[in-house]
């Protein structure tokens, strides 16, 4: 059989999105892992005589991590690919559903439809062939193009977290629930009971106990597809979808985030990273157009995938955890699990959590090395406040990602999200890392206030103007800025026997460190004194982000 399939589907993002706690993402990358291996699955299914074959990703009969984008050696009909994955979603539902519905067998249900409708509608399949892997994944693009999936809401109130879909509970389908003359307010003791023997059937309790929350707080409301994430992280019910369905080794319980009013202890810090690999897709298309495509896409997959696989297992257990690592893209949270943390011991705990994250960040491009394969690595750290929302952190996340791969890719970007929501952040290539540390306060120490306060009073005597760098930014407009008092801030404050503002002297902008900072995107830093502009802008970042991470 010749030629090639490309195949992958939809929503991805948003069903990873709408998450509430790390349960709920670990739950979400579990799902998508596993509808793709039920379309890897199909491909053996359909192979005969060694004429069809899964190309990438590699080592598809694993299916923790496994990404949702798939190639196949061969011509694998669509019908076949959607009834594949449309067979595993519903098997996944049933599973679920069934759970519940044995576990709390003292309701009545009416909520079969409303299953049915997430069952047939929740995803979309985009296929792609052609005679070489370019051609087919030339035309997956082009398909993906022409995607019209949109979420379904038919019952008037919705969940706590979406604001789109209909709270699950048993008379979610009820016939007497007249949209036009629904009153939540008398059904609000039934939802209270179902959610709270459902949380507490969840921790393995009876029906009258009072759950911990450990799976489900009572006073969540969520939607079917909101409850199915949340249910796949339970052992019985991992073990009803299927025997190779991935389970949890350790508990999200000990990810202290908000304060704890019975033990008085406040809110705690946490780190949250994002990591993608740096234009992949084009590296794949290169592959794709060499000699042995099939076999360098092959090895390609495999050694990104053996790669996820070894991060996640040596990721320091004292520093965090990795939530999903699928290969050239992860996610991972870091934190301290000490319990009853109060005033100078909970203020040392962050400071330290701060130093090792730290640390561990400056090793990071090394250990994503370990793949030998030739792509750079964009990452966002975000440290957020206890009272940001978890929807909202991986939002900033993702910006932050986006931002390092804007500013040129191969960097990092670290943002700090206050409890207000207001930020700071500073993006840098990975070997200039070391200029945070290479901080010298005037008296000899590390105070970064002193620093901070100097910035601050430059900038209000309009020393220094930080202004946005745009394309559209009319180039007359930043004909007087100079960066020689910014630089020679940075050559007071930081050591002088450090590279790089060992190299930079007032007026001139003509060493490594600017070509590399802000050359890399030629059109948004093109003029001299776009980049007299840019440096400013650039060292203003590394000032506050410093000052809030480091004091």
């Amino acid at each position: 059989m010749s030629g090639y399939t490309a195949t992958t589907f939809a929503p991805v993002q948003g069903f990873i999105e709408k998450s509430r706690k790390l349960r709920d993402l670990y739950g979400a990358s579990l799902i998508l892992s596993y509808l793709s291996r039920q379309i890897t699955n199909a491909v053996e299914t359909q192979n005969t005589g060694q004429s069809m074959s899964v190309i990438c990703p590699g080592d598809p009969n694993s299916t923790k991590g496994l990404p949702n984008r798939i190639l196949i050696q061969g011509k694998l009909s669509e019908d076949t690919i959607r009834q594949a994955l449309f067979n595993g979603w519903s098997h996944l539902l049933r599973e679920c559903r069934g759970w519940v519905e044995g576990k709390l067998s003292n309701h009545d249900y009416h909520w079969t439809r409303e299953w049915t409708l997430w069952q047939n509608h929740s995803w979309e399949v985009f296929c792609g062939w052609g005679e070489s892997i370019p051609e087919a994944m030339y035309d997956l693009e082009r398909r993906k193009l022409g995607r019209d999936w949109s979420a379904v809401n038919w019952i008037g109130e919705s969940s706590s977290l979406s604001g789109t879909d209909a709270i699950a509970w048993n008379e979610l389908g009820s016939s007497y629930r007249n949209p036009k003359e629904l009153r939540y307010s008398q059904e609000k003791e039934k939802i209270d009971r179902f959610y709270q023997q459902l949380a507490a059937v969840l921790e393995g309790k009876g029906l009258d106990d009072i759950p911990e929350g450990k799976f489900l707080d009572p006073s969540e409301r969520v939607s079917i597809p909101e409850l199915v994430k949340r249910l796949v992280t339970h052992p019985q019910i991992a073990r009803r979808i299927s025997d190779d369905f991935p389970q949890l080794d350790r508990s999200f319980s000990d990810v202290i985030r908000r304060p704890n009013p019975e033990t008085q202890t406040p809110g705690r810090w946490t780190g949250w990273f994002m990591g993608d690999g740096d234009k992949v897709g084009d590296h794949l298309k290169q592959l794709g157009d060499g000699d042995n495509a099939d076999r360098t896409l092959k090895e390609f997959s495999e050694a990104m995938r053996n790669w996820g696989k070894q991060f996640e297992q040596d990721f320091p257990r004292d520093l965090g955890r990795v939530i999903y690592a699928g290969g050239d893209d992860f996610l991972g949270v870091v934190y301290d699990s000490t319990p009853d943390l109060t005033g100078e011991a909970l203020q040392d705990s962050t400071q330290c959590l701060k130093v090792n994250s730290w640390n561990w960040l400056q090793q990071l491009r090394e250990k994503w090395q370990d793949h030998g394969q030739d792509i750079n690595l964009s990452v966002g750290f975000v440290w957020a406040g206890h009272s940001v929302p978890q929807r909202d952190i991986l939002q900033h996340c993702r910006e932050a990602e986006r931002r390092s791969k804007n500013r040129g890719r191969d960097r990092l970007t670290l943002r700090v999200v206050f409890n207000s929501g207001q930020f700071v952040q500073w993006t840098c290539p990975w070997h200039y890392l070391s200029i945070l540390d290479c901080y010298c306060d005037r008296d000899g120490g590390q105070n970064w206030g002193h620093l901070y306060n100097d910035m601050a009073q430059l900038k209000a005597r309009h020393a220094l103007e930080i202004v946005p760098i745009s394309e559209e930014l009319d180039a007359e407009s930043l004909v007087n800025v100079d960066a020689s008092i910014a630089m020679a801030i940075a050559n007071i404050y930081f050591q002088p026997n450090r590279e790089p503002f060992t190299q930079i002297e007032p007026g001139t902008l003509g060493n490594h460190l600017f070509r590399e900072l802000f050359e890399a995107n030629s059109s948004e830093y093109g003029d001299r004194h776009h980049l007299h502009q840019a440096f400013i802008n650039w060292f203003d970042e590394l000032v506050s982000l410093g000052w809030y991470l480091k004091h």
